[in-house]
């Protein structure tokens, strides 16, 4: 998929990488592959094990070709697979599925010796090597032998539970790779060894495995927890042909065919029902659980079920297009745009652990040649202590983790966050600024008030103005008519005649009609006092006599007030609200609504404006949300520090442009992303201050000689488990306020 960057043309890439089960692993082909000559980004998603590449336009083969040897050399055990896209340029999820199958198949089979294989097949080989490691720890420590016997017996123990670890570490040496967790275990345990400590040396390699498969446990359950959220891809499509039915994939339909949908399917494609009536279940879309009813004519988006009718349906979207499509390529993609949370423990865990081994070198070295009476093999034990600690894993692991379930929770409640950066930034928001027609009101015009004068009923006023209305396409016409909710006999009507920027003039009846704004009233010198209402005005005039004036109004939605509420009460400073639609309109919905500012008869750039003085008022981090749904909010969604997009109304290119969908078109689901945001960010910086503390005070201990290496190996891996499953809290959230 190709697309502009300024001048140069571009061009995206993926590539699976199966048999990535270590984080380490994934930063360490991040920062491989980033330094190839050609590759203009590269991001490794490590819970997907997914890489994304992009590169300059025709360069695209010779920089996957370069990229696949890098991954090849850092890490031989990982098999790549392109991810396949359509011929529109969408991820094909079906080759992902299928990678996820061919993977699985992989781990049964044992195919790759790598020390992190949780795969089922690698878990089932590992415990029974840890098993059976501990079964000769206990003959060597309580059978009575002593010397070569016993350290023969140690010697085994250690290389069943660990000799993946050391061949790994001895691997990447070669390859000039250091400070990764099977370098500094394997020095460890085998300086454990060196200095007489052959229990304690093959109990910490058996301590580390034990860890890392229930490690390996918790990030495959989040991992699955997360694709369940996502498991919205639909298999197959009933294609009409003529009276029979012929089961499709979903990428072969074309737009115009005809799908059946039977009661429990999966919608396959967005359309419009042409036959049938059902109730469908949006909450894999829009996370609400009450079903919609849908009838003939009405749109459906795929991936809802269909819970009980059969429903014919047309097909308006291709697959690439479609709703569904669109929704796994937005979560896919979130992942490659990280936090700056995440950035900052990448480049720390890059200086950190070197940094923690230089000490663990002088900490061998320096106090038995400094300190009179301090012996080499205690302060080397202290050292390899040391070693043992200075793993980044609970940090490297569960930070994006703990990003990853933040948006596959808020998509869970319909909120679509395109990245964990803008997850992040949601935490910073002071100002949030919305559009009016679609994002605070419905968007569709409706009858309010029939106000009649003199001796003209309401039911006449309306009667005459539907008939005047009775050509015309325009959205006000059409709630007129609505309104009336009768047939319109054409045989009453005759002389009809438009007058451009003022209305109609007909004969209804034999009665002259005119229906149209106040300019059309003093035009034709019918007498009539101004009224006082807000909102879209239609004066009726018959006979020259005036018959009153229509109110319609663009409906305000029903939580959009409370929604402005609770914002404030969530610590928003200033809300905004930016329209196109009249002065006295847009002040009365944002008196309703109990706004901070209302700025009326806006073009897009005089918003954009508005968005830019608000960005000069602004302090420090302070970030500003834009909401909006239509074309003309798309510069303005760019501009904001965060674009929020309606998504079930919303254009696309809204859609696109925006950093945050909401899946369905409430304001109130900006509450349930700001929650989710919050819940994310606190759990991340208790992962973050529990690893450094813990470790902070083992490597204290350690250096004083008060921790061991059992201590030391709780310290790193005891840690790590206890941040994972931490960071899998976030999962259950649900954006909602207990």
């Amino acid at each position: 998929m190709s697309r502009s960057n300024g001048q140069q043309q571009t061009h995206k890439q993926e590539l699976l990488l199966l048999g990535l089960d270590c984080a380490n692993c994934a930063q360490k082909l991040e920062r491989g592959v980033s330094g190839i000559p050609g590759v203009t980004s590269c991001s490794v998603d490590f819970l997907s094990r997914t890489m994304r590449l992009e590169s300059p336009a025709g360069q695209e083969d010779a920089v996957r070709e370069e990229a696949v040897r890098k991954i090849r050399s850092l890490e031989p055990h990982i098999r790549v697979q392109k991810a396949g896209r359509d011929e529109h340029g969408h991820a094909d999820h079906a080759g992902h599925a299928h990678a996820r199958e061919e993977e699985g198949r992989s781990h049964d089979h044992g195919e790759h010796g790598h020390s992190h294989d949780h795969g089922a097949g690698g878990s089932r080989v590992l415990l029974i090597r840890i098993a059976i490691g501990l079964i000769l720890t206990a003959v060597g420590v309580f059978a009575p032998v002593s010397g070569l016997p016993e350290l023969g017996l140690f010697l085994l123990a250690y290389v069943t539970v660990g000799g993946t670890v050391v061949l790994q570490a001895v691997r990447n040496l070669v390859r000039g790779q250091v400070f990764d967790e099977n370098f500094l275990m394997a020095l460890a345990t085998i300086g454990a060894f060196a200095i007489g400590q052959y229990a304690e040396g093959v109990a910490v390699m058996l301590f580390y495995q034990a860890g890392e498969w229930f490690q390996g446990l918790a990030v495959n359950r989040s991992r699955r927890s997360i694709q369940s959220l996502m498991d919205i891809r639909p298999d197959y499509a009933n294609l009409l042909a003529g009276s029979e039915t012929k089961r499709v994939k979903p990428e072969q339909v074309q737009i115009g065919d005809r799908l059946l949908i039977k009661p429990g399917e999966k919608v396959p494609l967005d359309g419009i029902v042409r036959e049938g009536s059902s109730q469908l279940d949006t909450s894999a879309l829009t996370g609400e659980s009450v079903p919609r009813e849908v009838a003939e004519g009405d749109p459906v988006l795929s991936g809802s079920i269909n819970k009980n009718g059969l429903l014919t349906v047309e097909v308006t979207k291709g697959y690439g297009e479609s709703t569904v499509s669109k929704i796994l390529e937005l979560v896919r993609e979130a992942s490659s745009r990280k936090a700056p949370t995440e950035n900052f423990i990448t480049r720390f865990a890059r200086t950190y652990t070197p940094a923690v081994v230089g000490i663990a070198v002088l900490l061998a070295v320096l106090p038995p040649l400094l300190v009179e009476g301090a012996t080499f093999g205690d302060w080397l034990y202290r050292a390899l202590i040391f070693l043992v600690i200075s793993c980044p894993c609970a940090l490297v692991i569960s930070i994006p983790l703990g990003f990853f379930g933040g948006i596959g929770a808020a998509s869970r409640a319909g909120v679509l966050v395109k990245g964990g950066s803008y997850l992040e930034a949601l935490n910073d928001a002071a100002y949030v600024v919305f559009d009016k027609t679609g994002t605070l009101t419905k968007g569709v015009f409706q009858v309010t008030a029939l106000k009649p004068s003199g001796s003209f009923s309401p039911e006449e006023l309306l009667e005459y103005a539907a008939y005047a209305e009775a050509h015309s396409t325009h959205p006000i016409a059409e709630s007129i008519r609505q309104a009336y909710g009768k047939a319109l006999d054409g045989n009453r009507m005759s002389g009809y005649n438009e007058i451009p920027g003022h209305g109609i003039q007909v004969s209804v009846g034999g009665k002259e009609v005119l229906a149209g704004n106040a300019k059309l009233m003093e035009r034709e010198g019918v007498a009539f006092a101004p009224p006082e209402d807000t909102g879209t005005l239609v004066h009726v005039a018959i006979d020259q006599a005036y018959a009153g004036y229509i109110v319609i109004s663009d409906e305000v939605k029903e939580n959009a007030a409370e929604a402005i509420r609770a914002l404030k009460r969530y610590g928003i400073r200033r809300t905004v609200m930016l329209t196109g639609d009249a002065r006295a309109t847009a002040e009365a919905v944002g008196r309703r609504l109990g706004l901070d500012e209302v700025h009326a008869e806006l073009l897009p750039q005089h918003k954009v404006e508005e968005i830019e003085k608000l960005d000069k008022q602004k302090s420090g981090k302070d970030k500003v949300i834009f909401v909006g749904d239509g074309i003309n909010d798309t510069p303005v969604l760019a501009r904001a520090d965060i674009g929020v997009a309606m998504g079930g109304l919303g254009s696309d290119a809204a859609i696109e442009a925006a950093d945050i969908v909401l899946m369905t078109d409430e304001p109130s689901k900006l509450l349930a992303a700001l929650r989710i945001a919050r819940k994310t960010r606190r759990i991340v910086w208790q992962n973050i201050g529990f690893a450094l503390g813990v470790k902070g005070i083992f490597l204290l201990l350690g250096a004083l000689g008060f921790a061991t290496m059992w201590e030391a190996v709780f310290s790193d891996v005891g840690v790590t488990l206890l941040a994972v499953l931490n960071a899998m809290r976030i999962l259950k959230e649900t954006g909602k306020e207990v």
